[in-house]
């Protein structure tokens, strides 16, 4: 009889990537039922997900008994928080140790939490406003200590975050400005595809997994390297512009400049997975990451 697989953020990047890798897999398909978490089974994103044969529930991360609820009867949890929702990482990590409470009281055998380096302890309080990071690395040794089974997956830096940051001067040559060297190494992820391929090696190679961080990028691209792999496949001009801290804070508001800033620093120094190589993550996948190159042909934001 199959076991359930618990998703949250079903509807969302990632959640979305693990439910789609896992319903295409021939082993894991028989394996496990698919329990998909959302806040609102009724959107169109979550009715699709019906027709796929999936179990809808609705939960409240805020509240404790809505998650005990649908974690019980689980064999294997994927949870990832979305620190955004609040921009708060207090909720966040509320959230979060929700339902690691609920894994260790139902008796999950299995949570695979998308969680992220401790950026201020890492930093030696360098860094202190990176909560987005920070709150994650909390939840993670908070899951840790509740005795449960667990992995932690580390998601790169988002490809697609590009369609934003890749902007169109006046003489119709794309900039993208950081406040970063150009040798700066950003591990680059398509969340939406590659996700769910690791997360489906995670649970097929569970044991010798148990504990340990499983990175998921593609490769580590330069500033220099992104640009022109984006000229060469899009056609477009484009050039890379390290500019100065402060520029770089103004460009966004005031509520989250600090944090952006600090983000893109640590991908600096340290680095954004502190210096550790992709190799022994890669070895795992039975199928190739997307490439920036791959990304770019598919996408259409800069058509």
């Amino acid at each position: 009889m199959p076991q359930i697989l618990t998703v949250f953020g079903a509807t969302g990047n990632q959640g979305g990537s693990v439910i789609n890798h896992v319903l295409s897999d021939a082993e894991l398909s028989k394996d496990f039922k698919i329990r998909a978490i959302t806040r609102d089974i009724s959107k169109p994103a979550a009715q699709s997900l019906s027709k796929l044969g999936v179990e809808l529930r609705e939960a409240d991360l805020n509240s404790k008994l809505s998650v005990a609820d649908v974690v019980k009867g689980s064999h294997t949890v994927f949870l990832v928080t979305n620190y955004w929702d609040s921009a708060q990482a207090g909720v966040e990590v509320m959230q979060g140790k929700a339902v690691a409470d609920a894994a260790r009281d139902a008796g999950v055998k299995h949570i695979i939490f998308s969680s992220l380096l401790p950026v201020e302890k890492i930093t030696g309080g360098r860094l202190k406003h990176v909560p987005h990071f920070d709150g994650k690395a909390e939840i993670e040794k908070y899951i840790r200590k509740t005795g449960v089974p667990c992995t932690f997956f580390l998601p790169g830096y988002f490809m697609s975050n590009y369609s934003m940051l890749l902007r169109k001067g006046d003489d119709e040559t794309y900039i993208l400005a950081y406040p970063v060297s150009k040798q700066a190494k950003f591990p680059l992820f398509d969340a939406a595809e590659d996700t769910g391929k690791f997360i489906k090696a995670i649970i097929k190679n569970r044991e010798k997994l148990l504990g340990k961080q499983v990175l998921g990028a593609t490769d580590y691209y330069t500033p220099e390297r992104i640009v022109e792999e984006f000229q060469e496949i899009t056609g477009q001009k484009a050039k890379y512009l390290q500019i100065p801290p402060e520029d770089f804070k103004a460009a966004y508001p005031p509520t989250i400049a600090a944090e952006f800033l600090e983000n893109h620093l640590f991908i600096e120094e340290p680095g954004y997975f502190n210096g550790a190589s992709l190799e022994k993550s890669l070895e795992i996948l039975e199928e190739g990451t997307t490439s920036w190159r791959e990304f770019l042909k598919k996408s259409n934001d800069f058509n």
